[in-house]
């Protein structure tokens, strides 16, 4: 397999086969498996289906495996007793949220108890405490600086007093920049969007982003997995993959949150994951995962770029379908073409299974 730091869009990570020709499993290859939460093992509260039993295999196994996500408006014993309900054992030290990178981050820039001014939620309030940092919630208070984390429940008011902080001088951190939440409804505006609002009010952007698509949380996750490799799997190309390829690691993409295999075909080179998978089946089924940019025969599928989009003809595995026509795309730079149309009836059905149908 690939090493960590390898170009994943560069004939890197293909799964290898053994002397007798059969595949070996993802997993096999790594010491650490770091999992992002929403899109891969859960939904908001709800375990996405085969999350439960992907994560207790893994356990069985005598693997580590370790969190990282983006969202700031828990702590990481929360996630912690949050999966444990859901019924991944997990333990807070294996939890990495933007929020404790964030006030530990802050911790070493500021003095002990310098005030910050906090806009999320009460998660992000009591990482700054954990720190020996002190939350406040207006200009008056002198801010050393200005926290954004994600919190349903922020509005004008919070949003208001961070912009005349920041106009005052007090550098401004921002947990993470995701643009939307994944939820069973569809994607739901997340703290980019509310980093947005304060970025149009002053004209310029956060001092420092913490979260992915930074390296920061993926580097401390595999420093823990010491010379063993690590895989980073997750659902979104602009945090997750991104941030594993910056940090120098491994990724699986899934296909169970928010980005889908059409954005996957127009994904420029910094966002190309190392392997494909339409769930965590992948870690542990070499028929269920397909390594970046695939297999040099096409796995029985053609794709070519026509006029208007792309074309693919052929049978095989769906997801060799998908990196036929990624292949193609990436290659071809026609990935940004919305008409992707099947030639032959297994190829038309494939693409449905990918919604990918024109």
């Amino acid at each position: 397999m690939s090493g960590n730091a390898g170009d994943a869009g560069a004939g890197a990570g293909r799964v290898e086969r053994d002397p007798a020709g059969t595949s070996a499993r993802l997993v096999d290859g790594y010491a650490l498996v770091v999992f992002d939460l929403d899109g891969v093992i859960y939904l908001i509260d709800k375990p996405i289906p085969g999350a439960v039993e992907a994560v207790g295999r893994l356990h069985a196994e005598g693997r580590a495996v370790a969190y990282a996500t983006n969202n700031a408006s828990r702590r990481s014993s929360e996630v912690a007793d949050l999966l444990t309900g859901m019924g991944v054992a997990a333990r807070p030290e294996e939890v990495l949220t933007s929020a404790a990178a964030t006030a530990e981050l802050l911790r070493d820039r500021l003095p002990a108890g310098a005030p910050v001014l906090v806009v999320g939620a009460e998660a992000l309030r009591a990482e700054l405490r954990a720190v020996g940092l002190r939350p406040v919630t207006t200009v008056d208070e002198q801010p050393a600086a200005v926290a954004q984390g994600y919190g349903p429940d922020v509005g004008w008011a919070e949003l208001a007093e961070a912009s005349l902080a920041v106009r005052a001088g007090a550098p401004w951190y921002a947990t993470n920049t995701d643009r939307t939440l994944p939820s069973p409804r569809g994607p739901l505006p997340g703290n980019g969007s509310l980093v947005a609002v304060l970025r149009t009010a002053l004209g310029r952007d956060p001092d420092v982003v913490v979260g992915k698509p930074e390296p920061a949380l993926f580097a401390t996750a595999a420093r823990r997995a010491g010379q063993g490799r690590t895989l980073v799997v997750g659902d979104r190309l602009d945090t997750d993959i991104e941030g594993a390829r910056r940090a120098g690691l491994d990724s699986l993409l899934v296909l169970t949150g928010v980005s889908d295999a059409a954005e996957l075909l127009s994904a420029p080179a910094d966002r190309r994951p190392t392997y494909v998978s339409l769930d965590l089946a992948g870690l542990f089924d070499p028929a269920a995962v397909v390594g970046v940019p695939g297999a040099p025969d096409g796995g029985g599928w053609s794709a070519t770029a026509t006029g208007d989009g792309l074309l693919l003809d052929g049978a095989g595995r769906p997801l060799d379908a998908l990196a036929a026509l990624y292949a193609v795309a990436w290659s071809t730079g026609d990935g940004s073409r919305s008409r992707v149309r099947g030639v032959s009836p297994a190829a038309q059905q494939a693409l449905a299974g990918l919604g990918l149908a024109d």
